[in-house]
């Protein structure tokens, strides 16, 4: 499906080497003033060509608000938003037409509709998170607006070279309580906040795309100033949400949050997050957090923590060892411009997907709230 969330709802639409790009977003509150400018910061830290660790291909990924605001203010109904497709080359894919590439999306596609995007990935194409940034953007907004909500991701690893994100570790804990998106970017295009490391993985990237190579990649994100109460058990848990999530962006292979894979080798003794009441929120806290956020599928009131790897990009320009859709042997030596490592750019795309799961789940809370309080 091309659509994402209950109450706030984004619909995205196009692929890869259409004329646009874009998204529908209904359920956004109304008179909440939003313009382009709200935008576009997120889907300019997406676009590509910003670097030599990204695709050459070269899109300003300018928005425009089609529908659904007036004089700056949101009207509650349905807003449309477009991008252009301004560098496209099809004809870099033409002689692909005979070959699924490996690990893409071609076969798949082909097999489950009887046809395919003839350029790109088509709708398997990262160009499709353009949509999803821009509803993203919105989501963020109105969750500063409501719980001043701070979501940040950068870059833990590339290939083997990793930064700290133990999760027992005091100083990553602090790291996620101090991280920002202006730290994030202040490192340059690789986003890894860590300097001591941030030039190994440039390098690292470097190196295969050198080689007509990729590398993948690991993305972490913390949020902070959730909320407490969200989430929908048994089955729209807020992990649940944010995993499934993460896990519809191209190109991602996992989820792990809080103490994640980790976890498992402390015991229940060392593990569990103590309680104490917290005399400025006049609520419970918890003295540490490898929950994560969450108990329970729904939120605490700490920070939200969590990471995603995303794989090697399936599309490099080195000859491989192939079938065509016949079945014959062949050799596919793949055209085009693509990412030696999606990991960087996947910075907004992954703080999007975790602003709409947010703001969906705040709307379904606020709907319960105001039941509880008819009833009583």
């Amino acid at each position: 499906m091309s659509t994402f969330g209950q109450i706030f709802r984004v619909t995205t639409y196009g692929e890869s080497h259409c004329k646009s790009v874009g998204c529908i977003v209904d359920g956004i509150p109304p008179g909440m003033s939003l313009t382009e400018e709200d935008i576009q910061p997120q889907l300019t830290r997406r676009r590509p060509g910003q670097s030599k660790l990204s695709t050459p291909r070269n899109e300003k990924d300018k928005v425009e608000i089609q529908s659904g605001t007036e004089f700056g203010k949101t009207l509650g109904t349905p807003l449309a938003m477009i991008v252009k497709n301004e560098d496209q080359r099809p004809h870099d894919y033409s002689d692909m037409d005979n070959y699924p590439r490996p690990s893409h999306a071609d076969y798949t596609y082909m097999e489950k509709y009887n046809l395919k995007a003839s350029s790109g990935g088509g709708r398997a194409s990262a160009r499709e998170t353009i949509g999803r940034v821009a509803a993203g953007a919105i989501a963020e907004k109105f969750l500063q607006q409501v719980s001043n909500v701070e979501i940040v991701a950068f870059v833990t690893q590339i290939g083997e070279i990793k930064m700290n994100r133990d999760p027992f570790d005091k100083k990553f804990q602090h790291l996620l309580n101090t991280i920002t998106r202006s730290k994030v970017d202040a490192v340059g295009p690789i986003r890894c906040p860590d300097t001591s490391v941030a030039g190994d993985m440039v390098k690292e990237i470097e190196k295969y795309r050198g080689a007509n190579d990729s590398i993948g990649g690991v993305v972490t994100c913390v949020i902070r100033n959730v909320p407490t109460g969200l989430g929908e058990p048994c089955f729209d848990k807020l992990e649940a949400m944010l995993a499934h999530a993460m896990l519809s962006i191209p190109a991602s292979k996992g989820f792990e949050i809080g103490s994640g894979f980790a976890g498992v080798a402390v015991p229940g003794s060392k593990h569990n997050d103590p309680f104490y009441f917290d005399d400025e929120s006049k609520k419970l806290r918890t003295t540490t957090n490898n929950s994560g956020g969450i108990q329970g599928g729904i939120s605490n009131g700490e920070n939200i923590y969590f990471s995603v790897p995303f794989k090697s990009a399936a599309t490099i320009c080195q000859e491989q060892e192939t079938a065509t859709y016949e079945g014959q042997t062949g050799i596919l030596s793949a055209k085009g411009r693509h990412d030696p490592s999606v990991t960087p750019r996947a910075i907004p795309i992954v703080e999007a997907m975790a602003a709409l799961v947010l703001a969906d789940a705040l709307l379904i809370q606020k709907a319960r709230d105001f039941g509880k309080s008819v009833v009583h």
